[in-house]
């Protein structure tokens, strides 16, 4: 792991990206035209996370423009998947905040200076994050509201208030804030969940960092100052993928249940996660079922729930592979 760099900066913008060259452009740009920030110290790094395409040469164009209004660094990080890519971005950052932007995330003019002022406002909070509109390439289904979080959609209206991270009621990690130490001080250096890999749909790397950080003692905030828009494209909409994304976000629920729980506690929220999933499901498709077929939303719903479910089963399961793994090598 990369040693933290001295804190220098007020603020970091860092992009983790997989293959976004076609995406960076329109988000630089966004980034170069942000509007009160003339007495701010910030830079932006991107993270690319072995990328096959042409993100490097993006990257490196965009330098010379990028440093007569702040400085742009490119920055490689090897180890597959999102949850890595953050950690890399907080380690390398020099800002005393780090907030994060996916490479489809637009944001408004005003949401860097937004981020920053929230830090002084509100100096218990931990980490912060904004309104997060969808922009869709195509209309999404019907009933979409009941699941548009789970493609980082967050429109909560217009006044702060704290996020219940006890009950996994967390923003996504897309345009989110957190300041660097509390990072550094209080979340492990290796994930247990590292984000969607090829063949692995599993979720919940941007709930893990959070829920450290709230465990000792911070607070997660909603700023609706801040304001983003997620690029959604029509894929994102399509039934397959919505139902992997229903049970990659499912079978994280246990592992992060687990972060604040004693050893005693582990029986009880196996089976509560066990046996309250199972009645959800129960619930759910009595109450959907001559419509369940044709009703992607509520399949999307029961999806999850069945990930719930599975998820201390699968738990168990990876906790197996790395017991092999270890006593093999």
């Amino acid at each position: 792991m990369t040693e933290i760099v001295a804190q220098s900066l007020d603020i970091t913008v860092a992009i983790p990206t997989y293959n976004g060259a076609d995406r960076l452009p329109k988000l630089l740009d966004r980034l170069l035209a942000q509007t009160g920030v003339e007495h701010l110290s910030w830079e932006i790094i991107v993270v690319d996370n072995n990328s096959c395409d042409r993100t490097e040469f993006v990257v490196h164009n965009y330098q010379t423009i990028c440093n007569s209004i702040c400085p742009l660094r490119y920055i490689l990080e090897t180890k597959q998947g999102a949850a890595f890519a953050r950690i890399r971005a907080v380690y390398e950052a020099r800002g005393q905040l780090v907030a994060f932007l996916d490479d489809d995330n637009l944001p408004a003019p005003d949401w860097l200076i937004a981020a920053y002022n929230f830090a002084s406002e509100y100096p218990q909070a931990g980490a912060w994050s904004g309104q997060i509109h969808g922009n869709y390439e195509v209309s999404p289904p019907k009933n979409f509201e009941r699941i548009q979080a789970f493609l980082a959609i967050r429109e909560q209206g217009d006044q702060p208030y704290l996020f219940d991270a006890d009950n996994l009621r967390l923003p996504p990690g897309a345009a989110l804030v957190v300041r660097k130490q509390l990072w550094y001080e209080n979340v492990p250096k290796i994930p247990t969940l590292s984000g969607k890999l090829p063949g692995v749909f599993v979720q919940g790397d941007d709930y893990e960092p959070l829920l450290y950080i709230h465990n000792a003692g911070w607070e997660i905030w909603y700023n609706p100052a801040m304001h983003t828009y997620h690029q959604i494209p029509h894929w994102r909409l399509e039934r397959n993928y919505l139902l992997s994304l229903a049970r990659g976000c499912g079978l994280c629920v246990f592992h992060l249940r687990l972060i604040k729980a004693k050893n005693w506690q582990k029986p009880l929220i196996f089976i509560k996660t066990f046996l309250g999933s199972l009645h959800r499901i129960f619930k759910h498709y009595f109450k959907y079922k001559s419509t369940l077929q044709s009703d992607t939303i509520a399949l999307f719903e029961i999806e999850f729930y069945l990930g719930t479910m599975i998820s201390p089963f699968y738990y168990l399961k990876c906790l197996l592979v790395n017991f092999i793994k270890t006593y093999n090598s």
